[in-house]
């Protein structure tokens, strides 16, 4: 299946919540979901109570749209997750936090995981040194992860370091003047403060 292009608004829409795919707008009076408060289509405004299966698919694809991820690699998360110790749940969110795209956007280097998902896939950031262009690699305790050189003098970089948020999640450290950050611990369950109930997920693959 192909990536998903049309209007991201109508993704919040249909999950009826933010999925914050675009960025600072989601946080203002912009945001679709603020104005239009159903699912779009015909019938979006007179939807039904869901079942439990339409429960978990809901929520199975609410976080395969959060963190951009195509079903079947999706699938393939969560079978690595169920192979691991522990929490098979827990261990899926963590697969999912420790993307590369999704860490240049939790380290505060993309507004959005779509935006840092670009910037990976155009290969301005690098692994210890070495220039990465696929938006899915898993990073480890002790990576780091930088803008690379040729880019750091671009206009969207310098905004992004003079804007930066000094929040960052307890298992990354960011050093924004050097436009890098590492990884001092694996994702906790804790850290992620996302609205999901992974518990779906695992009951939708399990059956």
């Amino acid at each position: 299946m192909a990536r998903y292009t049309g209007p991201v608004c109508r993704l919040c829409r249909r999950e009826g919540t933010k999925l914050y795919l675009k960025g600072d707008r989601c946080y203002t009076d912009k945001c679709a979901l603020n104005r239009r408060n159903y699912a779009p289509g015909q019938h979006g405004q007179s939807r039904s109570k869901l079942t439990n299966h339409g429960v978990q698919l809901r929520e199975k694809q609410k976080v395969r749209r959060y963190y951009g991820v195509l079903e079947g690699q999706f699938k393939q998360y969560y079978e690595m997750a169920s192979k691991q110790p522990g929490v098979t749940g827990e261990n899926f969110l963590k697969l999912l936090e420790s993307r590369i795209d999704n860490v240049v956007y939790r380290l505060g280097l993309a507004t959005s995981r779509a935006e840092a998902r670009q910037l990976v896939v155009h290969g301005h950031f690098s692994i210890n040194g070495k220039r990465v262009n696929v938006p899915s690699i898993l990073i480890s305790v002790g990576d780091v992860i930088e803008i690379i050189e040729k880019s750091r003098s671009s206009a969207k970089f310098k905004e992004l370091v003079e804007n930066h948020k000094s929040s960052v999640p307890q298992w990354l450290s960011v050093d924004p003047e050097n436009m890098q950050g590492r990884v001092i611990a694996e994702p906790s369950r804790e850290d992620i403060e996302l609205p999901i109930e992974e518990h779906l997920i695992v009951e939708w693959y399990s059956k």
